[in-house]
């Protein structure tokens, strides 16, 4: 497992889930006003989602150099992707919200970032556990995720229900569902990570 001293991977993956905690809170913080607006919104989030694959690709540099890694490399592997995954998705979003001209969010959009970025606080919190070898405290904040996750189901259910009966407007109805889509996406991902750390917690604790 991860030394006392902070092992370089260890490091890594909390560079990566730091990374996307502060882009989670930023898409859920950011108050567009205007069209302007979503044009800083997305070029923010695109630096942010640049500096995530910049870390993912020094883990996978690193992974190719070394023999033995504290847990099993695919493990390490799967937790930067799957965090990297998110992050894609936020990025996907801020552009389809800025392509669409969409500033006013609707209550669903509103809950699901929300819901993003309680997750994303969760993976940071998990990732630091797993830094310092505290792999049974890990499970409550894997949970915690899926949670979210599940409540981002039933908003993506609930968000269709009532865009088709009673949005008339075939253009917003092509708009938001992809929205509902992406952020349903994300929200899957969320879950991906959770599964990971739940499988490095049974192999190594």
């Amino acid at each position: 497992m991860f030394t006392k001293k902070k092992d370089k991977f260890a490091v890594m993956l909390t560079d990566i889930a730091s990374n996307l905690k502060e882009s989670a809170g930023y898409f859920y913080d950011f108050k567009i006003k205007n069209e302007d607006d979503l044009r800083e919104f997305a070029d923010h989030l695109k630096e942010l989602e640049s500096k995530g694959d910049s870390y993912v690709h020094t883990v996978i540099m690193e992974l190719n150099k070394v023999f033995i890694t504290p847990i099993e490399r695919e493990d390490i592997l799967s937790l930067a992707m799957s965090m990297d995954d998110i992050l894609d998705g936020i990025e996907q979003a801020s552009a389809l919200f800025d392509i669409y001209a969409i500033t006013n969010p609707d209550e669903y959009m509103v809950k699901f970032v929300e819901n993003i970025k309680l997750s994303a606080d969760e993976i940071l919190l998990t990732v630091n556990l797993l830094a310092d070898k505290k792999l049974l405290d890990m499970r409550e904040h894997a949970i915690k995720i899926k949670d979210y996750e599940s409540k981002c189901d039933d908003l993506y259910r609930e968000a269709q229900r009532q865009l088709f009966a009673t949005e008339t407007d075939p253009i917003k109805v092509i708009k938001y569902k992809e929205m509902y889509d992406v952020l349903e996406g994300i929200a899957d991902s969320c879950q991906n990570v959770a599964n990971t750390l739940e499988s490095i917690i049974m192999k190594n604790a």
